[in-house]
């Protein structure tokens, strides 16, 4: 992914991944692609999620990369989506509708990302700087 750093140095990079993008990858390159990512301290949205395999993967996979001093580990959060929802806000962001993936996830790093709520409607969640 290209590197973008803010004027004054502290904004939050997101990464929107599409499905596409996603379906195109073996499980360890959705996971090396999501955890450089959050490495960087970005957080991290795919449009599909992953499946609960993958998730467990990337969770083990976290967990020996974390380092007291420098990688903390992740915060990750899915939210459900209706099927079909074509004209949803992922949607009209990426320029299409979803095409069968029923979930969008966050992931972040855990020390900059905390989730203050979470419901079937409703992410909310507090990213701060490094």
């Amino acid at each position: 992914m290209p590197e973008y750093t803010t004027s004054d140095g502290e904004g939050v990079q997101i990464d929107l991944i599409s499905g596409e993008r996603m379906s195109k990858l073996r499980t360890m390159e959705k996971i090396r692609l999501i955890l450089d990512g959050v490495h960087k301290g970005n957080i991290v949205i795919l449009e599909d999620g992953l499946s609960p395999d993958e998730e467990s993967k990337l969770i083990e996979v976290t967990m020996s990369e974390i380092s007291p001093d420098e990688f903390t580990g992740i915060e990750i959060e899915t939210y459900p989506r209706p099927s079909g929802n074509d004209s949803g806000f992922f949607g009209r962001l990426m320029g299409r509708g979803s095409d069968g993936g029923n979930k969008l996830t966050v992931i972040g790093p855990a020390n900059r990302i905390e989730t203050l709520h979470k419901d079937e409607n409703l992410i909310s969640a507090l990213v701060t700087r490094k």
